[in-house]
């Protein structure tokens, strides 16, 4: 034996039981000790009470965020049970905080469905808190229990409740307290703890948007259920900064209503559910009367509900849960609903081919996703996860029985005979072919395209007066408004690296519009086949011909809503050319001020982009007794400038002012491209009469 093996025996070997494994290695079962990890351990706390009202019991939960740093979470379930565990000789209580793998949720008598289901939840939690208190009304009575880093005992407070209080932890005998009675009928749970700074980063903190938006995916996901959140920890930035505030989250139309909420463009068809159910055999272990394992085969049940509803736009907004736990990496039940999704349209679009026009291309998953806001849930009794962190679900026979439910009931809504499905789902039917066909020419266009010089005919508009250089890090592209505009940006503009396209009057908006329809605009399709990078999902940013595209219109009303028409068709189809800051809004002056000067002198031009700089300059030449020419011209087009004066204050890169257009937040961009361009006209009107007060007269050309 080499001595280096004779060092290394039995003794060196660690044994870690119970809690004391959770505290060495918190990562294992929490993911990461960082704010990740904090928020994970309230939603193992939150989805205990969720599954009491998934089970029916109890239809209240409230989260409170204390100033101190800890958390409250109340809920009017059957509450934790008090009675002895024969096993342990503990309470149910005692079990449930300080034992790995226990709870109601493995022996299938008290959940049929639930979230929390690996049974190291509340234990872990217990684990990684410097103090957990725990009260449980039942049967009349408010029993309670204390812990420090999971371990039961007794903390002698002052007038606060504080982790940092005298503790005493129980030497024989752990005690369930009864410390008060309970109103008759009323039972739940409430429970409060600290995060322990010793296992958590400094920087850890409870997110409030976070818990904003899960208690708004659980509402819509339970109907009936009430959610309470209340911050009162004044955090800077926080909605509560300036005091305690409180929400309640409570959504009685269930995924339907989610769907609608999700969904931000204009409906192609309806929310469609899709119901069913399905049964399947597994082998898992279980005890015998020995306390031996053996394998047996269990009969399951798997529900699956879904909520679909496409949108005329191409994102897709897909959110899946498994017991209403939410399962962002999908999982069996994800892949089953994507592939089925596929193979149905592709045997209903086959089946009328014909008339759809389809021709030899095939329907690809991308294609029929496009526009589609889904809700996928499906209810099962002890699903098999990947990892504690339950991000992917893994048992694998739900695929199959997605599948059968997707395919069954979405041929009957597609081919339903009854007037509004046949024509939302002709509606569908040709957005989806309409999205192949624009794929397909999108990679038939890339695959031909490049970029041509004197010698070689252009494929591009000829309305195009295209650049020399073919950098597209050095190029630009200026949008101009009308011909009259083109004709004096021609002679502006530098044809080295400046690009120009004139598009007639209002594009199509977009918002309102089929996929079909804006790539059979002729002003859309021109703008499209001039950036040459595509549109919607086959958008490729590299693939673009220009560095910059400047949008160069009118200082007008009339310019203003084609400005905001073209933003409209970049942010649905072109986004990561904005999201990548390469859309520019030209700033052209709004006044010309002649100064008259000494005789030798030509007189000076000086111009201003905003009524406020026009009277300071006016004032400051008044002051210092300067004169200048009346009447001061007001520029309401582009067309009204000479070449010098546009390179001049517009075109030349020494001289102008370009606003780059960024998307600071996506979700609220789409909203307010909703709410301004989309077909829904009762929300513009309310926003405008809303807005009405505030609005500056002075700014709306007469």
């Amino acid at each position: 034996m080499t001595p280096s093996t004779s060092n290394y025996t039995a003794r060196h070997l660690s044994v870690l039981e119970g809690l004391e494994a959770v505290r060495k290695r918190p990562g294992m079962y929490i993911g990461s000790t960082d704010s990740r990890g904090l928020m994970h351990c309230l939603w193992e706390i939150i989805d205990n009470s969720v599954d009491e009202a998934l089970a029916g019991y109890g239809q209240n939960i409230a989260v409170i965020l204390h100033g101190d740093g800890s958390v409250e979470i109340h809920d009017d379930g059957r509450g934790i049970p008090v009675d002895i565990e024969p096993r342990t000789g503990l309470s149910g209580v005692e079990v449930v905080f300080t034992k790995l793998h226990a709870g109601g949720k493995f022996g299938g008598g008290s959940y049929t469905a639930s979230g929390g289901l690996h049974g190291v939840g509340a234990s872990v939690v217990n684990a990684l808190s410097s103090r957990l208190d725990v009260f449980v009304d039942r049967g009349g009575k408010t029993y309670a229990m204390s812990f420090r880093r999971g371990e039961p005992g007794v903390f002698r407070d002052g007038r606060v409740a504080s982790p940092d209080s005298p503790f005493e932890p129980f030497i024989d005998d752990s005690r369930l307290e009864v410390v008060g009675t309970a109103k008759r009928g009323v039972t739940g749970t409430r429970l409060r703890y600290w995060a322990d700074r010793q296992i958590f980063t400094p920087d850890a903190r409870f997110s409030y948007e976070e818990l904003q938006t899960r208690a708004r995916q659980t509402s819509f996901l339970v109907p009936g259920l009430r959610l309470t959140l209340r911050d009162e920890r004044r955090l800077p930035g926080t909605p509560g900064e300036s005091g305690p505030v409180e929400e309640v989250f409570q959504h009685d139309g269930g995924i339907s209503e989610y769907a609608e909420f999700l969904a931000l463009d204009t409906a192609v068809t309806d929310v469609w559910r899709v119901h069913g159910s399905g049964r399947f055999t597994e082998s898992v272990p279980v005890l015998d009367e020995r306390g031996h394992s053996r394998m047996a085969e269990v009969e399951r049940d798997c529900e699956v509900d879904i909520a679909l509803r496409w949108g005329i736009g191409y994102e897709t907004t897909l959110r899946s849960y498994v017991n209403i736990i939410a399962t962002p990496k999908g999982g069996t039940h994800q892949s089953g609903f994507e592939q089925a999704l596929l193979k149905t349209f592709r045997k209903v679009i086959g089946d009328n081919a014909r008339k759809l026009k389809v021709g030899a291309d095939k329907i690809e998953k991308d294609d029929v996703f496009a526009g589609l806001t889904a809700v996928l849930t499906v209810r099962l009794a002890e699903p098999q996860f990947e990892g504690q962190t339950k991000e992917i679900l893994g048992t694998s026979a739900v695929k199959g029985i997605v599948m059968k439910v997707v395919e069954k009931q979405l041929q009957a809504q597609l081919t339903s005979s009854a007037r509004n499905d046949k024509a939302q789902s002709a509606l569908l039917l040709e957005k989806i072919v309409a999205e192949m066909k624009s794929r397909v020419s999108a990679r038939v266009h890339k695959e031909t395209q490049r970029r041509k010089n004197a010698l070689e005919t252009s494929t591009m508009p000829t309305k195009l007066a295209d650049c020399r250089i073919d950098d597209p890090e050095r190029s630009e592209l200026f949008i101009v408004e009308g011909d009259s505009a083109l004709g004096t940006a021609k002679n502006a503009r530098s044809s080295d690296y400046q690009a120009l396209l004139p598009i007639r009057g209002k594009i199509l908006n977009v918002q309102k519009a089929s996929v079909g329809d804006m790539l059979s605009n002729a002003e859309c399709a021109a703008l499209i086949q001039v950036i040459g990078a595509g549109s919607g999902r086959s958008f490729q940013l590299d693939a673009r011909r220009y560095g910059k595209v400047i949008l160069m219109t009118d200082a007008d009303v009339d310019g203003a809503h084609i400005r905001t028409l073209l933003l409209t068709l970049f942010f649905r189809y072109m986004r990561p050319l904005v999201e990548a800051g390469r859309v520019y809004a030209a700033v052209p002056p709004l006044h010309r001020v002649e100064v008259i000067t000494a005789r030798s002198k030509a007189n000076e031009m000086i111009y201003t982009y905003s009524e406020a700089e026009l009277t300071r300059l006016l004032t400051a030449m008044e002051e210092q007794g300067k004169r200048y020419k009346s009447p001061i011209q007001r520029y309401k087009g582009l067309g009204e400038m000479d070449a010098d004066q546009l390179a001049e204050t517009t075109m030349d890169p020494r001289h102008r002012t370009l606003r780059r257009v960024r998307i600071q937040e996506a979700e609220s961009a789409e909203r307010v491209f909703g709410l301004l361009m989309g077909s829904d006209v009762a929300p513009r009107k309310d926003f405008i009469v809303a807005g009405a007060s505030t609005l500056d007269r002075d700014r709306i050309d007469a």
